[in-house]
């Protein structure tokens, strides 16, 4: 899809033929019924004549539409195009998904930005046919649907949790965006069997994404990667206590064949849709696989359709992770984490919270082992996060980052690329120095140093070619389709 504007006759052919892989790409709007809806909707293919596309749900619900309560367009895939693009719409909204709109205001998001909010504004609404605001009463309205939906929390108390000032504000927004009252929204979920959990705080989601999914890799990934004490994988099954903005949510994540089931128990209700935009992010839920597999066979036909680039929980724990590991096996980067973990982490419900940075940069010295250069090199960076000279949030331009990351002592290209990649969930960043990715390329025949041909997918193109390296040895990843030469 193009990402500066919408082409009519693709957008159309896309909801002619109800293909799924555009849902949340961008949505439909007919002006006959006032409706929007994802472009999978069942519902009659309505004549050309009485469409319009819009790039975001906020833009229809500005427009005046509201959502489609048969294809539910509000939980759709997010789409690609926020890691795709690296400009500030894109920025924004990878920051909005986040909840800093909710948490800081116009304000506090054009801050993170580097604009002003009158800047900000303006580019949101040209690009993507709403302001913050919009963006924010868009998310908020989603959010609200979930809790109406999928808890038996009181109808006062969603208002509040999901973000709204007042029950009057919630009331007239829920019956603008979905055409009923917040009553009438939990009593149809109920008629389609939908059954709300009972205990308090908790939650249980089918977080959508577009198939393919190579359960095996991200499997893989998540197993291999979990530190004792913090996270946990078995019979795959991924659990682990996330740190949120009011506070902490447990996480249990199963990887089904057509969704992901994400059991989330939270804290502070308002940190539901934050949450959510985290697992997704770790993920990778909102790629295009199709897209990127078309773009990548052409170039190299054979590899193992699906494959996802896993994102992060936290960026300043997913530096100190990187950090600890580096020049040392995954196992004993998991032993050195899990130690760090034990000692420092701030214990939560039955679970651990990796240590905030402060805390590492004060104390650390008395748990990390190993080369004086590495630890000292850990506890800097760990300085750097916790007094705000390193800013570490989605909202960053990659090469802003890099530069940033490069600046650190003991942080060398890998690392500053590999934080780069998951972080921001870049998906042109290349791991060329990696000895695994430069086995996988000598096994599939690519040379890396002619890799222009394989952008703007490069980071995809790295965990192809781990996947081909390890597949080998690894009994998860040995039914790899990926033919080598």
């Amino acid at each position: 899809m193009n990402d500066t504007a919408l082409d009519f006759e693709r957008c159309y052919r896309a909801v002619s033929t109800r293909d799924a892989r555009f849902d949340g790409q961008f949505f439909t709007a007919v002006r006959t019924t006032g409706i929007y809806c994802r472009p999978s909707c069942p519902a009659i293919t309505p004549k050309r004549a009485n469409v319009s596309f819009l790039p975001t749900a906020a833009a229809a619900q500005q427009a005046g539409y509201r959502a489609c309560r048969r294809c539910l367009p509000d939980a759709a895939p997010g789409s690609p195009h926020w890691n795709t693009r690296a400009d500030l719409a894109a920025r924004a909204m990878r920051l909005i998904g986040d909840g800093v709109l909710e948490r800081g205001g116009v304000q506090g998001l054009a801050a993170g930005l580097g604009y002003s909010p009158r800047q900000l504004t303006r580019v949101l609404t040209a690009e993507l046919g709403a302001g913050p605001l919009a963006l924010a009463r868009a998310h908020r309205a989603h959010t609200a649907r979930l809790l109406i939906q999928t808890t038996a929390m009181p109808i006062s108390d969603v208002a509040f949790a999901a973000g709204f000032a007042s029950i009057r504000q919630f009331n007239d927004t829920v019956r603008e965006v979905f055409g009923v009252s917040p009553t009438v929204l939990r009593t149809e979920a109920r008629r389609r069997g939908a059954e709300p959990d009972t205990a308090a705080g908790t939650l249980t989601l089918r977080l959508p994404f577009r198939p393919p999914l190579d359960r095996a890799w991200l499997g893989w990934f998540l197993a291999a990667h979990t530190v004792p004490g913090l996270e946990g994988w078995a019979d795959g099954v991924y659990t682990r206590a996330l740190r949120t903005p009011h506070g902490h949510a447990l996480v249990r994540l199963t990887l089904l064949d057509d969704h992901v089931r994400a059991e989330l128990a939270l804290r502070d209700m308002r940190d539901l849709a934050p949450t959510v935009a985290r697992v997704r992010h770790l993920l990778d839920l909102d790629a295009d696989p199709v897209g990127i597999d078309e773009a990548l066979t052409a170039v190299r036909p054979g590899l193992t359709p699906g494959i996802r680039v896993p994102g992060s929980a936290d960026g300043a724990e997913l530096l100190l992770r990187t950090m600890i590991g580096q020049q040392i096996s995954v196992p004993a980067a998991a032993t050195h984490t899990a130690r760090l973990v034990a000692a420092l982490g701030e214990r939560v419900e039955g679970a651990v919270l990796f240590p905030e940075p402060a805390v590492v940069a004060e104390r650390g010295a008395e748990v990390l082992t190993g080369p004086g250069r590495r630890v000292a090199a850990v506890l800097g960076a760990a300085q750097a996060v916790a007094s705000g000279a390193l800013v570490l949030h989605a909202g960053r331009t990659a090469a802003e980052l890099r530069r940033d990351l490069l600046a650190l002592p003991g942080v060398g290209p890998w690392t500053a690329d590999y934080v780069t990649m998951r972080l921001l969930a870049d998906p042109d960043i290349l791991l060329g120095t990696d000895l695994i990715v430069r086995r996988g390329a000598e096994l599939l025949g690519i040379d890396l140093a002619e890799t222009a041909a394989w952008s703007p997918w490069r980071s995809y193109l790295s965990m192809h070619l781990w996947r081909v390296a390890l597949g080998a040895r690894v009994p998860a990843l040995s039914d790899s389709k990926v033919q080598v030469q």
